[in-house]
């Protein structure tokens, strides 16, 4: 894939369509390392910890500047990433340890 050497919609599409499958495979591998890190904290009240996500956020932000991309909304992305992760990862610990 060259976005830069695109001639036709189709191509952008058929581009976007494949880094959206990828970038889902890519969510499962975190979703998978939420399931691990339920696994291993010792309680619940331990899921949710904010400095790691403040951390994780300006990483993110950190990168995506670095790359030329917009910082806000990344970090927007990345807040509700990290949300939705957390999510996961309370449902995780109360499906196996709860």
């Amino acid at each position: 894939m060259n976005p830069e050497s695109y001639t036709c919609m189709a191509e952008v599409r058929t581009g976007v369509d494949e880094i959206d499958r990828r970038l889902v495979a890519l969510l499962a591998d975190r979703f998978a390392h939420m399931r691990a890190a339920a696994r291993i904290k010792p309680d619940r009240d331990a899921v949710r910890d904010e400095p790691r996500k403040a951390q994780v956020i300006a990483n993110a932000r950190a990168h995506a500047e670095a790359l030329g991309l917009p910082g806000d909304v990344i970090v927007d992305l990345w807040d509700r990433l990290v949300e939705a992760s957390i999510a996961y990862e309370l449902d995780a610990f109360d499906r196996t340890r709860g």
